[in-house]
């Protein structure tokens, strides 16, 4: 028996917190992705690291404050906490790999497609495993064409969202990357939601009183800490770019390699064209 899924149980409110999730951990990490190219060297993985947290938490937190609006009418549904924590792991690993990539090669066509793709499954394998986290009395089904395309989707949104950070300047042009990137991670979400199929278990395998026997921690029991720890990254990252306003805009600072200039010289300079 098939059971009956609703993506969209509070409306429209989940998916619209979703996508501004996602869009915030984007453009707080695309900004420190950016802003490493004109940092030391010595402080440049510090800021692709931050930027990786800040995608990667906003991935992982866009795709449970989504899931808080799925149900199946037929059965609750619980979430096994350390697959569900895993899907974190996942993204910010992976997203790790694909910011690095760019923030070390460069704008090259060969980062942007390598390290976008690399992004791109990250965002697919946590939606996935987040997935297979699900506890409910019912077996999940997916449709291989449409799990094709949302992974499809999520490698070429995301390598567009890299190549803007990277190749554009100012602010206008780091929220249309963070938009971008924002509409990658939930195209894939949701494309990947309609590839699913909910097979029910019948006849029952668990007693009617589910709710009191299933493993696993329940969506409202979950958004607590779903929110509480990649919080702290995003707001990590918040005041980090606060107080580098040049991070916001995109502006290239002085080079950090360039010595200052001695003392005097700008007099002694004046001083010898007056003479000349």
């Amino acid at each position: 028996m098939q059971g009956t899924v609703d993506g969209f149980t509070y409306g429209l409110v989940t998916p619209v917190a979703a996508f501004l999730m996602a869009a915030l951990g984007a453009a707080l990490g695309l900004r420190c992705t950016t802003r490493s190219f004109h940092a030391a060297r010595t402080w440049r993985a510090g800021w692709l690291a931050l930027g990786s947290l800040s995608i990667g938490s906003g991935v992982w937190t866009m795709h449970f404050v989504a899931m808080t609006g799925f149900t199946v009418q037929e059965t609750p549904i619980s979430y096994d906490k350390p697959l569900t924590f895993a899907g974190l792991a996942i993204a910010v690993v992976m997203v790790g790999i694909g910011i690095f990539i760019v923030g070390y090669r460069g704008a090259t066509r060969m980062a942007l497609i390598t390290g976008g793709t690399i992004t791109g499954l990250g965002i697919a394998s946590m939606h996935y495993l987040g997935m297979a986290g699900m506890r409910m009395d019912a077996r999940l089904a997916y449709d291989t064409p449409l799990v094709v395309l949302s992974v499809l989707i999520a490698g070429i949104a995301a390598t567009g969202a890299l190549w803007a950070a990277v190749t554009l300047r100012g602010a206008r042009s780091g929220l249309g990357a963070s938009i971008l990137m924002a509409v990658a991670v939930t195209g894939m979400h949701y494309t990947g939601m309609a590839a699913l199929d909910v097979h029910l278990h019948l006849p029952p395998t668990l007693p009617s009183d589910l709710a009191d026997v299933l493993p696993g921690d329940r969506p409202a029991e979950m958004i607590g800490p779903m929110l509480a720890g990649p919080g702290c990254f995003l707001l990590l990252a918040a005041v980090m770019l606060m107080f580098d306003p040049r991070a916001v805009t995109g502006e290239p600072g002085p080079d950090p390699r360039a010595g200052q200039r001695p003392h005097g010289t700008a007099r002694q300079d004046a001083g010898g064209a007056r003479n000349r």
